[in-house]
């Protein structure tokens, strides 16, 4: 019987997390699949394991989801943090608690690094998302994200 096995990513995973992240930024308005972007930012990512950290979860074999994290400093901690990205569970393996699996290795890493704070984004639109972080006991802020690609000076 195959169990579920959670791991850190590493290069040979690149093109799963690819695929992942097609299904993930399919339904995130504020994001378009581009696959040779998505494989840059992930590269980047493995590159710097100080700054960063990627987990898959396998089953049978195959990776069946992802989830990132990247740590920064806040100033309202007066410690390092992390922001959690690309959460993201092949469609067909939902609902079986591969996300919560997930979850809950990076929150134990967060302890173990000594990240006081852990925080995430999440498109408003994507109900079934927004609920299972409610199960999972997250909390929403009164922040909202803004964003803007800066034009290059002249």
């Amino acid at each position: 019987m195959d169990t579920l096995i959670l791991r850190d990513a590493q290069e040979a995973d690149l093109d799963a997390m690819v695929d992942l992240l097609q299904q993930l930024f399919a339904i995130e308005a504020d994001f378009n699949p581009e696959p040779d972007k998505q494989r840059r930012g992930l590269a980047l990512m493995l590159a710097q394991p100080g700054h960063a950290k990627l987990l898959v979860a396998e089953f049978g074999g195959r990776v069946v989801g992802m989830l990132t994290a990247q740590v920064l400093v806040s100033t309202g901690e007066g410690a390092r943090v992390a922001l959690l990205e690309d959460m993201v569970v092949d469609a067909g393996h939902r609902g079986r608690g591969v996300g919560g699996a997930l979850l809950g290795a990076m929150e134990a890493w967060a302890v173990e690094a000594g990240l006081p704070r852990l925080q995430l984004l999440a498109d408003r639109q994507n109900a079934p998302a927004l609920e299972f972080y409610k199960r999972s006991r997250w909390t929403p802020t009164q922040l909202v994200a803004w964003r803007k690609h800066p034009a290059p000076a002249d």
